[in-house]
């Protein structure tokens, strides 16, 4: 698809992807930057958009794909410690709530630098396994190799302070 064919479609494709994020729940800002994003995806992979029967129902997917994407960091970025501290009931629950954390952190520290960027990406930041193996130029059968294995280093380590 060449530009001006594209500069043609765009304005309904981008009302396309508002329209389905904010009947997803997405409120008017990050409806605006899920249409972007996805109008960027379009454009990057315009060549390819005569394939399709219907660049509509790919727009709306995408925006669906995004929008998840986009909530799921904001999840994540919001989680506060104050929160979590504030559902202990007792002074001794919440000393006991910190020192496994500062315990868990250092033992997150002590792992192999990839095992831990892996866990990182994949329980913080909520990456799938294709778009980690992208990101750090893997097979996505080896993060999953090594995934397993941080897991269970940090298992081992929980098993052998709780005896």
């Amino acid at each position: 698809m060449d530009r001006n064919a594209f500069e043609q479609q765009a304005r309904t494709w981008r009302e396309k992807a508002y329209s389905v994020s904010r009947r997803c729940g997405a409120g008017k800002d990050e409806a605006d930057d899920v249409a972007q994003d996805v109008m960027l995806r379009l454009w990057q992979m315009r060549e390819e958009l005569e394939r399709f029967q219907s660049v509509e129902a790919i727009v709306a997917l995408m925006a669906k794909h995004l929008l998840r994407d986009h909530q799921r960091r904001r999840k994540a970025e919001t989680l506060d410690e104050a929160i979590v501290v504030s559902l202990a009931t007792s002074p001794h629950e919440e000393l006991e709530m910190k020192e496994n954390d500062e315990w868990l952190t250092r033992k997150l520290e002590q792992l192999p630098t990839t095992q831990r960027t892996l866990l990182y990406l994949r329980q913080v930041e909520r990456r799938s396994h294709e778009e980690i193996a992208r990101l750090l130029g893997i097979e996505a059968t080896s993060v999953s190799t090594l995934l397993a294995r941080a897991r269970k280093t940090l298992l081992e380590e929980i098993k052998r302070r709780n005896k």
